[in-house]
């Protein structure tokens, strides 16, 4: 294989994933027009036409401003790499005779300031335009640039000592190195994963310990019919920043942590975020968040393999528009590639979340009141502006959680089973 063969390949599959995409979206958007004058039998005494019609409105406005982005972030990663953009760079850093792994770590940091800088505008439309005109923004300019400070500086204290050790390991020359890699890479996200809910989430939001003594006790008298410990049940406060709601599990081992939205527990009564809870103790119970880090783990492994083979490989670097190979341009490219040729796994991947969210739904049913959980659930879809109508196509595509119809569907048969 030659530079030339890399080169044609990577322009066919950049080309091949973005049409891809954008017939999907296309899809999406005709799908839920067709079928937003009406909504769905099922939801018929429980959503309004005019919450229906919000809803298709607010995800086809999404779908609309992505195809910008994705328009916009293919051309990028085209210049970046057979435009030359990486070697570019990469040659200015080099003009300062630093060391070859604090060259690697400057050349990456610049690499994310760039397409940080680059994203403000599109997040700025996104909060400020689109979360702003369906009623969701509750951030301020303020609250959005600290917040993009607090990231940056999270990233550089935690993440480029880690970096930095990425990058020695590759220098190292051992034949081993991606095994040592991917070694420091899983205990350093286990970690993270520990060290999250105490450490770094209360940098951004205030979590204060649930108060209310009605749903505390219900709340209590479910984890130890479920046999779940945890440090804890908090409420942050997502008002903040969004009328979103959500409920979510954080950390593990003897640090694992239940989080509500303020806006969740404004929204649903207590019997519904019983069974929203049981709902997410079913992914504890039916251990998917082992099987994800399983799967994380091996593909981390199987990927820092190729890797490895890749590294040494010149005729890549040059089909890719890199002239001077380097271990640490090895990584830049293969993380910028990767997304090109994983997208097309996607509906794989689509396939087993939305399998772990039955099996959630299906512990719920059965360790809660499923009629609840039904309740809660369209109260969230109303609320969020999720719409009831996606595309079949699109939906197995890119939806971690099944349609709204098959879900409620599906826990229907539980009440009446």
């Amino acid at each position: 294989m030659t530079a030339l063969d890399i080169q044609y390949s990577f322009i066919f599959l950049l080309i091949a994933s973005y049409v891809l995409q954008v017939w999907l979206a296309r899809r999406q958007v005709g799908h839920i027009l067709r079928h937003r004058a009406e909504v769905p039998q099922a939801f018929a005494d429980k959503i309004s036409l005019e919450a229906h019609q919000k809803a298709a409105d607010y995800t086809i406005e999404r779908n609309k401003f992505g195809l910008i982005e994705l328009s916009f972030s293919t051309l990028l990663l085209a210049i970046w790499t057979i435009g030359g953009g990486l070697q570019y760079l990469d040659d200015f850093v080099r003009t300062f005779n630093l060391s070859p792994v604090i060259t690697g770590i400057a050349v990456i940091l610049g690499l994310g300031i760039i397409s940080g800088i680059l994203d403000i505008p599109f997040n700025l439309y996104k909060t400020f335009v689109i979360e702003e005109k369906f009623g969701f923004n509750r951030l301020t300019v303020k609250i959005f640039f600290t917040d993009m400070l607090k990231q940056t500086l999270v990233m550089l204290i935690i993440g480029v000592p880690f970096l930095y050790l990425v990058l020695w390991l590759m220098d190292d020359a051992s034949p081993y190195w991606w095994l040592y890699v991917w070694g420091s890479w899983f205990g350093f996200s286990m970690l993270m994963m520990w060290l999250y809910p105490a450490v770094i989430a209360p940098i951004f939001n205030k979590f204060t310990p649930l108060d209310e003594p009605d749903l505390k006790n219900k709340i209590s008298q479910l984890l130890e019919r479920c046999g779940f410990t945890s440090k804890g049940v908090f409420i942050m406060d997502g008002s903040k920043r969004s009328s979103h709601g959500n409920a979510y599990f954080t950390g593990f081992g003897s640090n694992k942590r239940i989080v509500f939205f303020d806006t969740l527990l404004e929204s649903l009564q207590h019997d519904e975020i019983e069974a929203v809870l049981a709902h997410e103790l079913g992914h504890f119970k039916r251990n998917h968040i082992k099987k994800r880090i399983a799967t994380m783990a091996l593909m981390s492994l199987a990927g820092l393999a190729l890797l490895a083979w890749l590294i040494d490989q010149s005729f890549i670097y040059e089909g890719l528009g890199v002239s001077q190979p380097s271990f640490y341009m090895a990584l830049i490219l293969f993380m910028l590639v990767t997304p090109v040729i994983s997208i097309f796994l996607n509906p794989l991947f689509s396939l087993m979340s939305r399998k772990h969210e039955f099996e959630a739904d299906d512990f719920a049913a059965k360790n809660s009141n499923a009629g609840k959980l039904i309740t809660a659930l369209v109260k969230l879809y109303e609320e969020n502006s999720n719409t009831l109508t996606p595309d079949p196509l699109y939906s197995a595509f890119y939806d971690s959680h099944p349609p709204a119809p098959v879900r409620i569907a599906h826990l229907a048969k539980a009440t009446t089973g």
